[in-house]
């Protein structure tokens, strides 16, 4: 496999070859990428949900804490640490695949549990539930009028 060529069946697609060169020189201005996961939240009367897809990291690698009434999500890639580590790096022919670490922060609304928050990682999407306060329903007070 010393020369592996990626084949372009439709060689007129010069305008998207373009884009796609223009975008990896200047994409975050030299600094380097970082993807956040993509997330989905919904609300019932009960709770909040927080779905995050993470393909490609474990229940292990994955960070979820509260604090000052944000939840904060985050990971640090292994695949990362073990380059880092390694004095040689394989000499890569192909290198699409990709994983960063990420920190994602949310703002949470008033009137939740916070000790009651929990998650759950399977199959690499995250969820965490954020269970609501019971409405405090207003006090009837009975005034006889004499």
């Amino acid at each position: 496999m010393k020369y592996v060529v990626s084949r372009n069946p439709n060689p007129v697609r010069v305008t998207r070859d373009f884009d796609t060169l223009f975008n990896s020189l200047w994409n975050n201005w030299g600094l380097p990428s970082t993807k956040s996961p993509s997330v989905d939240i919904w609300e019932n009367d009960k709770m909040y949900v927080l779905e995050a897809e993470l393909p490609g990291y474990s229940e292990k690698d994955v960070n979820v804490h509260v604090d000052k009434h944000v939840l904060k999500i985050s990971s640090i890639c292994e695949a990362e640490k073990e380059v880092k580590e390694e004095k040689e790096s394989p000499n890569y022919l192909i290198r699409e695949r990709s994983c960063t670490s990420f920190e994602r922060s949310f703002a949470l609304p008033e009137g939740i549990d916070e000790e009651k928050i929990e998650g759950t990682f399977k199959n690499g999407v995250l969820t965490v539930t954020i269970p609501k306060l019971p409405v405090k329903q207003p006090k009837k007070i009975d005034v006889k009028i004499k």
